[in-house]
Order: structure tokens, then sequence, then C-alpha cells
């Protein structure tokens, strides 16, 4: 994580305020909590270790990498019985000894690696695409495999994606903060944390790259990108009107810079209205959803997870309207069955969108029959 505490009483910090241990870069608020830290807190143990792991960022990035990727291997064990992952071939990591993890869109024996298998795989692929200048489309296909699957291409979620977001910020924490790479890095270790549900240290981790980039004047679309993830963050703590106020201006200034055909209006426009979807704001919802979706499925095309994510912000918006009609309601259960079918065909049964279509189909179809029931009852009544 961005360490913006203090190591002794939690005192927040920003990006400058404190000081650091002269050796291990270790934080505090003062010199009276890193007097206390060396005499009670342990650090004068410690202290040599973390400098030799390269100071207190490194230190702290790589006992959390361990960590996640302990639990991300405990979490497939079930799944991963008897299998061997598809770049080393081995059950165990011959130099971790990791077990293996698959969390992504891979049917039967495919998919299961390691993540530090993955780790490197991702790692050096970007180290070629620096060395040989490559940027655009190129650079952002090596770096995706951060978080992508190399063989499904799916997006990884929950525990697998957050070690690998450990692992991707581990690797580049040490490069200067301004460094392109060190940027995108604190990106995919904060999808990796939203992945795990740790959204209060994403926030954390969010305002520091926010930070980081104003200090560095990175350009306005990076800008942009990063105040969406934190509206995001915002929605999943719960606060949804900063979540929709947010939301509202980083979609009108990406549309603005980029049209409403670029790949990140796009991504905001479903952003904004699943956002006003969960604010119970069904109309406008619907609406930004029905004008993005035709344009997400041109340009992502229909199976790509941003068109089912739509789709599926739609129809909640829609089975939710208080004057939808029955007829309507009913086609809309339809389509929320054929939209699962869909996403468990193309992302597997336990990526978070799947999971979702399944509950909002299964609460749609249980409302319409009590619906149904109490008409036939009413007309056994008359």
């Amino acid at each position: 994580m961005i360490l913006t505490q203090c190591a002794v009483c939690a005192t927040e910090l920003g990006l400058s305020l404190g000081k650091k241990c002269g050796r291990c870069s270790t934080r505090y608020c003062g010199a009276a909590c890193q007097v206390q830290h060396w005499k009670e807190g342990g650090h004068d143990q410690l202290c040599k270790k973390i400098k030799k792991a390269g100071g207190a960022e490194q230190y702290t990035a790589n006992q959390n990498y361990t960590k996640t990727v302990s639990v991300a291997v405990e979490k497939c064990a079930e799944d991963t019985k008897g299998q061997t992952c598809y770049i080393c071939t081995q059950a165990l990591h011959w130099k971790t000894k990791e077990g293996l993890v698959r969390m992504c869109s891979c049917r039967g024996t495919s998919g299961f690696a390691h993540v530090s298998c993955l780790a490197e795989e991702a790692r050096i692929l970007v180290a070629e695409a620096e060395e040989n200048n490559l940027r655009g489309k190129v650079f952002d296909e090596r770096w995706v495999r951060w978080n992508n699957c190399g063989l499904c291409k799916q997006e990884y979620h929950g525990v697998v994606y957050c070690a690998l977001g450990w692992a991707c910020w581990k690797t580049y924490v040490g490069r200067p903060e301004a460094n392109v790479l060190r940027m995108h890095s604190m990106t995919t270790l904060g999808n990796g944390l939203r992945a795990a549900s740790q959204n209060r240290e994403r926030l954390g981790l969010l305002e520091s790259q926010f930070a980081l980039m104003q200090r560095s004047r990175v350009n306005r679309e990076a800008i942009l990108a990063a105040q969406g993830n934190m509206a995001n963050c915002l929605e999943d703590l719960g606060r949804i009107e900063d979540a929709i106020e947010l939301s509202v201006q980083v979609h009108s200034g990406m549309k603005a810079l980029r049209g409403n055909r670029h790949t990140n209006t796009i991504i905001c426009g479903l952003n904004l209205a699943a956002s006003l979807q969960s604010k119970g704001r069904t109309t406008e919802a619907q609406s930004l959803a029905a004008e993005y979706l035709p344009i997400s499925e041109s340009v992502f095309g229909p199976l790509d997870v941003n068109t089912l994510g739509l789709r599926s912000t739609y129809l909640r918006a829609r089975c939710r309207d208080p004057d939808i009609s029955l007829d309507d309601w009913r086609k809309a259960v339809s389509s929320m069955d054929d939209l699962y079918r869909t996403a468990v065909k193309v992302l597997g049964t336990q990526h978070p969108l799947t999971v979702q279509c399944k509950d909002d189909g299964e609460a749609s179809q249980k409302a319409l029959a009590e619906i149904d029931a109490q008409a036939s009852l009413e007309a056994l009544a008359l």
C-alpha cells in the first residue's frame, strides 16, 4: 500500500508530512512515535530487514503479496485439486511452493496457474514492451496480462485479482513516483483490492494516486479515469450520492474530451448508470444504459463484460421501474434469464457479474410470481 500513515499512531500524513526512518523509510508523524516504535514496537529488529527488502514501501508490498497469494490458493484449493500450472506444468511452484489458482472463465482442465508464474509472465511481456519502446494498443495488450487470463482472455476476479494486484505493485513500487508503470500498477492494485472487497484500503490508495497524478501533471484523460475509479470506490463504500456527483463530472468530462464512442467514455457511462440505478433513479439509469448499449456492442462487442454490464444495469432498472407494465416486466425477466445464461457461457459461474445476474433474475421472478399469485386470488374473489 502507499504508506500515508504514521506506523505507530496511524495519523494521516498524506504524501509529504511527518518524517521517515533514515535507514528504511518507515513513516512517522514525529520523533516521539519513531522513538516509541524503536523501543516498544519491534522496529529495532525489523529495520535492517526492511531496508534489505528495498525500503518500507517495498517491504509492505512484499508482505501483502505473500499474504494474498496464500488466501487465493486456499480459496481455489477445491477447484485446483489434481491440476498443474499451464505455464510451468507443476502442481507446486518449484521455488515458492505455492499452490494453484484459477478465477477466470476457463473450463475443464485449462487455466490453472501459480500467481507467481502469472506475475512473471506479465513482467516479462511488459519489460519487452518497455525495452522496444512499444506504445498504445500494443503496450496495453501486454499490460493487461497483469489482470487478464492468457487463455480465456477474461479478467480475473476475487482474491486472485487481488493477489495479482499486489504482485504488480511490488514489481514497480521502487520506480520514481511519476513513472508511468508505477502509476499503472497503482490502478491494477486498486482494481485488485476492489475485487477482494477491500474498499477502505482501495480508497486510500486511489486518493494517493490522484494526488500523485496532480503533482506529476499527467494528462486530463488519466485524471478523469482516476476520478472514475474513486467514484466506483465511493459507491462500494455506500456513499452513493458522492459517487453519483463525481461520476457525473467524470462522464461529462470524458465525453467532451473523447466523444461517446471512446472506450473510457462508455465505461464512465456504465459506471454512472449503475450508480443511478443503485440510488433508485431508475428512469435516468435506463436512459443512460440504453444510450450506451448499442455503442458498447459496436465498440467492445456484444459479449464483452462492459456490454453485459450495461445490459444488466438496464434490466435491473427496468424491473424496478414503478411505471412498468406487467407485460414489459415479463419480457424484462425473460431477458434477465437470457443474460444470465450468456454470462455463464462467457464469464463463468463465479464471476461477480454472473452472480449478480443470477440474483437479479431470481429476485425478479419471485416478485413476478407474487404478483401473479395476488392477481389469481383477486380473480377468484370476483
